[in-house]
């Protein structure tokens, strides 16, 4: 049902109001490794419970919101959407991480190639320490 406005309810409020909830392939890949912060922590000897991306993560939200491309409120939004569906049994840091990803490629900010490309320097990074 249309608002005044003549958009769906979800849009008249600023934000998106057609959210892909189709699964992708490289993320669920991810998803399905099963590498949550958790299980990697005690491998490496770190005892910090949150993940030393999470900063980076943060961030980049910011950034984010503060050039436009993606407002909190919106990503918020589609955060919780696809946390309850796509990303529901996996742990909130990593499903954090793994909605923002899912937003960022389906709406073009990101591409797989280049995520697949800084995810294999961050890898080869990792184990060379």
């Amino acid at each position: 049902m249309s608002g005044e406005s003549g958009q769906p309810p979800a849009a008249a409020d600023g934000c998106q109001a057609d959210l892909d909830l189709a699964p992708t392939p490289l993320l669920e890949a991810i998803r399905n490794e099963d590498k949550t912060w958790d299980k990697l922590a005690p491998r490496y000897g770190v005892t910090n419970p949150d993940p030393p991306w999470k900063v980076s993560l943060y961030a980049t939200c910011e950034c984010l919101a503060a050039g436009e491309a993606l407002p909190s409120l919106e990503r918020r939004r589609a955060e919780d959407q696809l946390g309850e569906t796509l990303y529901s049994g996996t742990p909130a840091p990593e499903q954090q991480l793994l909605a923002l990803a899912h937003i960022m490629l389906s709406r073009g900010l990101l591409s797989e190639k280049d995520l697949t490309r800084c995810m294999n320097a961050v890898r080869l990074r990792l184990e060379a320490s």
